[in-house]
This record gives structure tokens, C-alpha cells and sequence, in this order.
């Protein structure tokens, strides 16, 4: 089993997935023990001194004037956590919660949380013992950060709340902690604040809204290509040319793709000198569109990048001072606004998407049979597949409306603006689930045009996306119950196979040329 080092050098995304999905385990690099134990030792002075610290000799938001006497302070962090674990709903999975540990565990190995060295040990451990908490996913307002998630989190780790199951269940942690040979963590000063305050579940579903995302994007690429062909369309506008007119950088990588995917298709090279003066938005368009959303989850790669290995807690003690200050790094504003983008220009994805299968299903629209059956209105074919892509695609206009635009005081009015960012996340989580769906469906209206147009064969990469198809579902000659087959797709378009394709030919370099042959002059009539 692969190791991350935490405290070593910045934690990627890359490194938080791994711990999160591939198992990977956490040790603490040598730096980041020692960084733990200064700013503990600032901690432990001001609790010596019994001088007044936020969080660490007071009481917590509205509450934070009420200084509590230093015998007191393991039970004022205990009832902290005790008394914010009031989150509801569906729990968040296991990759969510897995990679918001590490985050907080990188967190803490910065050096400016002040917790004891044996609290990130217990959370490096439970990361590596696979316990994971049964942690809701209501709760948080994206500032102080992600509290109510995180109480139930620490509740677990203290052997008071619970653990997910292999099944997805719940269990009481305390059984679980001795199964694995650990005990309940017990919380002394600022440690129940340093555990909870920071935006570790919103930067967690932001890691696999960047990697799942940019899969997304990739395979919406070929699976557009598929389309491009299947409706025998021209790869006019993808030129090298034309984008270096307009180099806008994902409409640049979009373009390349879709050519490198239809490179010496026997399909395109069927109607080159074709009359057809130009084609629909949906596919001449699929450049700049691709792109955009491209560009947009680029930027939700860049916050997450920072806000992974950022520090999040507060107040934040600075060893090399003994300054321990309040802040407000915990506010999820950076996060919630490139969430809300993120789940924007997904959406785009999937309109975009249904629209080039709605084409592909309307013969009046395409050389193609009503509803790719070649016996129509005794067969129903696709038909009812393009409904179901367009009730996802109108699910995801009312998820993108904005929650960072939302904010409900709390807390006594001390925190008088939040985030939103929880939310933000959870709706882009959802978003992207829609649109691999709708994708799916793309892809296997996509590979049944296609194989209409035979003999004509279509590109290397096409080829490849409808092998990919034809594996999970056979070519439809006459209606059947093909349910089970567009979830298999679906999870085809989740795992990556449609994005392996395109990364593949986009590692493997050039193209012979046959896409960028002069193709007919296309008039502006339309645009």
C-alpha cells in the first residue's frame, strides 16, 4: 500500500484522492511532528498563565466573552463537539469523509492549530484503520467552516458517535475503535475547536468534483465526437486554424480532442465536399462550449489546490511569536462561489449533451430513422431515453441556482454572514451525477448512429467510445428493456472509460493531417 507523507511538502488533490479512494495510507513526516509540538507548547502556556484565549479559555461565538476557568477546559472542548453533532440527512460517503480527515489531519501538521501530537496521531490512525464516521450531510453553513459535519467526525473519533459500515450502515465508534485496537481520543485545550473549525468537507467534495469533473469534461469530448459522426456533421470547425483565432484555453484542448478522435474517420472523409453549408450549434459549437466549462473547472482546480493544504482553523496560534489570533480563514467564500461556477458549467454539459441526442432521435433533424430504430412506430427505439436526459437536464437548472449568494446569520448575529459552501458542494455532487447520466445516454444513442452508418467506420477514438458502448449494450434492432444497459454506461462514463480514451490519444501525440484538409466554405447565413 502506497503511503502520503503528511507535512512534508503541500498536500495535492492527487494525494487527498488517494487516501480517499485508493486506500492509501497517512504517516506524519518528521517537519510536521515538530511543528505540532510548538504550537501545542503555546497552548499549554497560555493554560499555565490561565491567560484568556478564544476558544481555549472562552466560550465559543456569541459566547466568546465568557472566560472559562483552565479546570475546565477538556470538558468545555467536549461539550463543544457534544453540542455541534446535531447535523441530519443522508450521510456523506466514505471518499468524502476519508479525504476531509486528511485535509484536517495536513492541516494540523501546518503548526498552527496547537493540538497534542497523540490527536493527529489518532486521526492519522483511524485514516489508516479504515474508520471512517457516519457523518450527515446537513449541517453546515460554509463558515465557521464545516462544524456540524465535522462534530460528528470528532464524536466518532472520542468513541461517542458512529462509523460507517462496509454496507453503508451505521455502528457505535467506540466498539469499533477497540476492534482496531485504539482508544477514544479525550480532548484537552482549543483541540475540539482545531478538530471542527475549517472547510475540510467542502475542499473533500471539491477534490472529487475536480478529478470526476475533468473526466466528465474529457469524456463529453469523445462522447460529442461520437455524435459528431453519427450525425454525419462536419469537423470543419475544428481546426487548428480557427481556435487560434479565438485561443481561449479549453476551447483549444476541446478542439484537438474531437479531432484526434476523428482522425481519418471514413465517416468524415465520406462527405467532405458534402453541400451541407453548416451544422447545428450543438455540434459546431462544441469547442467553445466544452471549453468554457472547461475554463470554469479550472478555476475550482486552482481554490481547491490552495484550500487543501491551506490552514483553516482558528484562532490560529503562531509559534514563533506566542501570538495566538483570531481570523478568518474557516469562511468557505472562495470555495462556495467556484462550487457554484463548477456546477454551472457542468450543467452546461449535460444541455448540450441532450441536445445533440434530441438530433440524433429526430429524423427530420438528421439522415438518421426516427428514434434510431430501423422499424419504427413498432418500435419505439431511444425515444424515451432522450426524455430522460432532458428531465436531468432540467433537474440541474434548479441545483445551479447559487448558494453563495445566500447567508443566514447565526450564532447571536457573531456570525452575521456565511457561506454557503456545504451546499454549494453538494449540489455540484449532484450535478455531476446528472450529467454522467445524460452523457451515458449520448454515448449509447451515439454508437447506435454510428453503426447505422455502416459500412463507413468511424475514427480511432469514436471507434474506441463505441466499443466501449457495445460492451455494456448490443446494437438495438428491436425495442428491449435497455435499463440495466444505460446504468452500465453511466458507470462506464463515471469510472473514466470515455475520458482514458481521449487522455490516451492526447498522450500519444500527432494527428495525419486529415482533419484539418480544406473543407467547404461554410457562409455566416444562421450564425
Amino acid at each position: 500500500m502506497t503511503q502520503v507523507v503528511i507535512g512534508e511538502a503541500p498536500l495535492t488533490i492527487d494525494e487527498a484522492i488517494a487516501v480517499a479512494r485508493g486506500g492509501s495510507e497517512v504517516v506524519l513526516g518528521a517537519a510536521a511532528r515538530e511543528r505540532i509540538r510548538a504550537a501545542h507548547d503555546v497552548v499549554a502556556g497560555v493554560i499555565a498563565r490561565e491567560q484568556v484565549a478564544y476558544g481555549v479559555t472562552t466560550g465559543f461565538g456569541q459566547l466568546a466573552t465568557t472566560h472559562i476557568p483552565v479546570d475546565k477546559v477538556r470538558e468545555l472542548q467536549e461539550n463543544l463537539v457534544r453540542s455541534h453533532a446535531v447535523g441530519l440527512g443522508e450521510p456523506l460517503s466514505r471518499e468524502v469523509v476519508r479525504a476531509a480527515m486528511v485535509i484536517r489531519l495536513n492541516t494540523m501538521a501546518r503548526g498552527h492549530s496547537g493540538v497534542r501530537l497523540s490527536v493527529a496521531e489518532h486521526l492519522a490512525a483511524c485514516i489508516n484503520a479504515d474508520l471512517v464516521p457516519w457523518v450527515p450531510s446537513r449541517g453546515s453553513l460554509g463558515a465557521s467552516g464545516d462544524l456540524a459535519p465535522s462534530a460528528h467526525l470528532v464524536l466518532a473519533l472520542m468513541g461517542e458517535g458512529e462509523v460507517l459500515t462496509e454496507d453503508g450502515g451505521r455502528e457505535p465508534s467506540g466498539p469499533a475503535l477497540r476492534a482496531a485496537g485504539l482508544a477514544p481520543v479525550t480532548l484537552e485545550a482549543k483541540e475540539g475547536l482545531s478538530l471542527l473549525n475549517g472547510t475540510q468537507f467542502m475542499a473533500a467534495i471539491g477534490c472529487m468534483l475536480v478529478a470526476d469533473g475533468e473526466t466528465v469534461l474529457d469524456s463529453a469530448d469523445l462522447i460529442g465526437a461520437m455524435s459528431l459522426e453519427g450525425l454525419r456533421a462536419s469537423v470543419g470547425p475544428f481546426q487548428e486554424r480557427i481556435q487560434a483565432l479565438r485561443p481561449i484555453p479549453g476551447q483549444v484542448v476541446t478542439a484537438a480532442n474531437v479531432r484526434r478522435a476523428t482522425d481519418g474517420s471514413a465517416i468524415m472523409l465520406s462527405h467532405l465536399n458534402c453541400d451541407k453549408v453548416q451544422d447545428a450549434y450543438s455540434l459546431r459549437c462544441i469547442p467553445q462550449v466544452h471549453g468554457a466549462c472547461r475554463d470554469a473547472l479550472a478555476w475550482l482546480r486552482r481554490v481547491v489546490s490552495v484550500e487543501v493544504d491551506a490552514v483553516t482553523d482558528n484562532p490560529l496560534i503562531f509559534p514563533d511569536t506566542g501570538e495566538i489570533i483570531s481570523a478568518g480563514n474557516f469562511h468557505g467564500e472562495p470555495l462556495a462561489l467556484a462550487l457554484d461556477l463548477a456546477a454551472i458549467s457542468l450543467a452546461e454539459i449535460a444541455s448540450i449533451s441532450e441536445r445533440r441526442t434530441f438530433r440524433m432521435l429526430t429524423s427530420s433533424l438528421s439522415e438518421l430513422p426516427p428514434f434510431l430504430t430501423t422499424d419504427s412506430g413498432l418500435n419505439n427505439g431511444y425515444m424515451i431515453a432522450q426524455y430522460t436526459a432532458a428531465a436531468l437536464v432540467s433537474e440541474n437548472k434548479v441545483l445551479c441556482h447559487p448558494a453563495s449568494v445566500d447567508s443566514i446569520p447565526s450564532s447571536g448575529d457573531q456570525e452575521d454572514h456565511v457561506s454557503m459552501g456545504m451546499t454549494a458542494a453538494l449540489k455540484a455532487l449532484m450535478v455531476l451525477g446528472n450529467v454522467q447520466k445524460v452523457l451515458a445516454i449520448e454515448a449509447v444513442c451515439a454508437a447506435q448512429a454510428i453503426d447505422l452508418l455502416a459500412p463507413l467506420e468511424p475514427g480511432p477514438g469514436t471507434g474506441a467510445g463505441r466499443a466501449v458502448v457495445r460492451e455494456l449494450s448490443p446494437m438495438l434492432e428491436r425495442d428491449r428493456y435497455v435499463g440495466p444497459e444505460l446504468e452500465a454506461a453511466v458507470e462506464a462514463v463515471a469510472a473514466g472509460r470515455f475520458a482514458d480514451i481521449v487522455r490516451k490519444a492526447a498522450d500519444s501525440g500527432g494527428l495525419t493531417g486529415l482533419n484539418d484538409m480544406s473543407v467547404p466554405d461554410e457562409s455566416d447565413e444562421g450564425a
